[in-house]
């Protein structure tokens, strides 16, 4: 048995416990997790404060060592389970308190594609971040994408590929949203292994993101430069 096994989370401080939460999200260990939130709760903690200080902060962490190589998909994926375990018990009490999330993603892997490991990581990461997601699945049509998109109204529509031979259908989708002016109204984002910047800017993407955290990054920045946008305007 480990320390942590032994760990009684009700002994530590409101402090201690959000920094044991991060160390157990970090090693991707639900059930203490879901143990953590509703202690959190319990002592009176809203729902949102525990969402950002608890389960955002600590998937920041991740993230960030995701990014620099630290961590890998296995590990990130346990992190991202764990998270969800708390994310569940949350998200019944955020709805009802209409906390609103950062924006609004709906994500798909394209026609011809079946892949979704990456696909969920970036799902998962997103909503860790405190996005709500739309996750369509595999092998999409310009019409499911079309369909959702309606259905969801998203600030973001995330496109993924795995195979060279799907890549293009990515274009399909951008260039149909051009058509039937739809365009504008979605930060239109892309992700893959094959794919990279270049790509992204030939099918008219807003950008490429080329792992997990970078997807987080991206989008947290394009939404924040989005609402400004008319401020500025405004102004």
């Amino acid at each position: 048995m480990s320390d942590a096994d032994e760990l009684d989370l009700s002994t530590l401080s409101d402090e201690e416990l959000v920094e044991q939460m991060h160390d157990d999200l970090y090693d991707g260990m639900k059930a203490e997790i879901e143990v953590g939130t509703r202690l959190l709760l319990s002592r009176g903690w809203d729902a949102e404060r525990v969402l950002n200080d608890a389960l955002v902060a600590g998937m920041a962490i991740v993230g960030v060592d995701f990014r620099d190589g630290i961590l890998f998909v296995p590990e990130v994926l346990q992190a991202a389970n764990a998270m969800k375990g708390g994310m569940e018990i949350l998200r019944p009490i955020l709805a009802a308190s209409d906390v609103e999330p950062i924006g609004k993603v709906v994500i798909g892997t394209v026609k011809g594609d079946v892949h979704d490991i990456g696909k969920n990581l970036v799902s998962m990461m997103l909503e860790g971040a405190g996005f709500e997601v739309i996750d369509i699945g595999i092998n999409n049509s310009v019409e499911a994408y079309l369909a959702a998109l309606e259905a969801h109204r998203p600030d973001i529509l995330g496109l993924s590929a795995l195979l060279t031979t799907t890549m293009p259908y990515m274009k399909v989708v951008i260039d149909t949203l051009k058509d039937k002016g739809l365009r504008d109204d979605y930060i239109v984002l892309v992700g893959g292994a094959p794919l990279n910047e270049a790509f992204g800017e030939a099918v008219g993407a807003d950008a490429y993101c080329r792992d997990a955290a970078m997807a987080v990054e991206t989008a947290k920045r394009l939404i924040a430069e989005r609402r400004q946008a008319p401020a500025l305007r405004k102004g």
